[in-house]
């Protein structure tokens, strides 16, 4: 597929934010796959940008990485940003700050896990969103 494939780039996206999500939990993918039920081998291949997983397996992932399924619905292109908004959408406060430094793509995944070390820092805690 081109780069210019929309469901391609939104496909290694949600790769990019479960990798990323993945690395700020500490998780290896060993790890997450015992925690999810679903092959390390998988989960190397969605965070690759490779598949799109099922909703049944982003709602395993999300509840793995403590992170809302709506969120990775989203970030899968599966729900509309208006959508999480009127649902689900991270309070003011350090969870939207989290899920905004995890989110960001021009950060690497070492610069997320320096922000949230010092973020967590002034908070006093492990926010997550």
């Amino acid at each position: 597929m081109s780069s210019d494939d929309p469901w391609k780039a939104q496909q290694e996206a949600l790769g990019a934010f479960i990798k990323a999500q993945r690395q700020v939990a500490n998780l290896s993918l060993r790890e997450m796959a015992r925690l999810t039920d679903v092959s390390n081998a998988y989960l190397s291949q969605i965070e690759r940008g490779l598949h799109q997983p099922s909703v049944r397996v982003l709602r395993s992932v999300a509840d793995a990485l403590n992170v809302s399924a709506e969120t990775l619905l989203s970030q899968a292109g599966l729900l509309d940003d208006e959508e999480e908004d009127a649902d689900e959408s991270p309070p003011p406060g350090p969870a939207r700050t989290v899920a905004a430094i995890l989110a960001d793509p021009s950060l690497t995944p070492e610069q997320r896990e320096a922000l949230l070390s010092v973020y967590r820092s002034f908070v006093g805690g492990d926010p997550t969103p």
